[in-house]
């Protein structure tokens, strides 16, 4: 039976979650909440950690939970196994985004994995009772776990953040790696498996899986339009409407999870880049 571990970020509850089930855990959250995670697991003997992607509020506190658990394996996609035995390039690259005085505060310390304890997958695999679906959009090395005993997935950021008690979806777009025709064909492939629930990192179970992935992919295209004739203000102002019209204590939680200015910057990023390649 899978539960879902909140992890208090920032002391604040329903941001951001970490799924255990029989001794596995899928993203265990950011390396400045590994205490509460660890309070979550007690006495489990943890054996396994996969991870839908590397970012740091999902996979930041692996090193340290692979230092803990001498038998534990971590599994990920190939092109995020790199950045997991040397978190340097991903640590700076956050700091740009965060900003370098705030990265302990928000993440902890990301520590690296032994590299022989790391396992790459590129889609297709079998793991732990689960079918690795290759989910690119949100992160060109997402994946998607397919729980084939429940009908679950475990999604990460390809379905979206929902806070309860809010029925709102919206996209996590940060830069530097949104691709928005390839999420939209993720979704359509995770669609297509046709799971019965799925298990949001940000934040809970969606017990309707095809209404999620419906209303992700039409906050996606909703968020990315905004963003295509280069207003910011104007993206920001639509984006903030959208979110104050929530529960306030779901208004607060998404904003933290998901600053509406990273939401810009991703999309602003992604039509740049399909300017340029169009005008080759």
């Amino acid at each position: 039976m899978a539960r879902l571990i909140d992890t208090g970020y920032l002391g604040r509850d329903r941001t951001i979650g970490a799924w255990e089930r029989d001794g596995v855990i899928v993203d265990p959250g950011p390396a400045s909440t590994v205490d509460a995670v660890l309070a979550g697991l007690g006495d489990i003997e943890l054996r396994a950690i996969l991870l839908t992607h590397i970012h740091l509020d999902h996979a930041g506190a692996a090193g340290t939970l692979i230092g803990r658990f001498p038998e534990a394996r971590v599994f990920v996609h190939e092109v995020g196994a790199p950045h997991l035995i040397d978190p340097s390039r991903l640590w700076n690259s956050a700091a740009r985004l965060y900003g370098a005085g705030r990265m302990a505060e928000l993440w902890g310390e990301m520590l690296p994995v032994d590299p022989r304890r790391v396992t790459a997958l590129s889609g297709g695999e079998r793991v732990e009772g689960t079918e690795v679906l290759a989910t690119p959009g949100h992160a060109g090395h997402h994946v998607v776990y397919l729980d084939e005993a429940d009908g679950s997935a475990y999604v990460g950021d390809v379905a979206g953040v929902r806070i309860p008690p809010a029925d709102l979806t919206l996209m996590p777009t940060p830069p530097p790696e949104i691709d928005v025709e390839a999420w939209l064909r993720s979704l359509d492939a995770l669609a297509d498996r046709r799971p019965e629930s799925l298990r949001l990192a940000h934040f809970g179970e969606a017990a309707d899986a095809e209404a999620q992935l419906l209303a992700a992919r039409e906050s996606l295209q909703l968020t990315a339009g905004w963003a295509r004739d280069g207003d910011r203000d104007r993206f920001r102002e639509r984006l903030g409407d959208l979110i104050a019209a929530q529960p306030p204590e779901s208004a607060e939680r998404m904003r933290l999870v998901m600053p509406p200015e990273q939401l810009w910057l991703g999309l602003e990023r992604y039509w740049r880049k399909r300017g340029e390649d169009d005008s080759r």
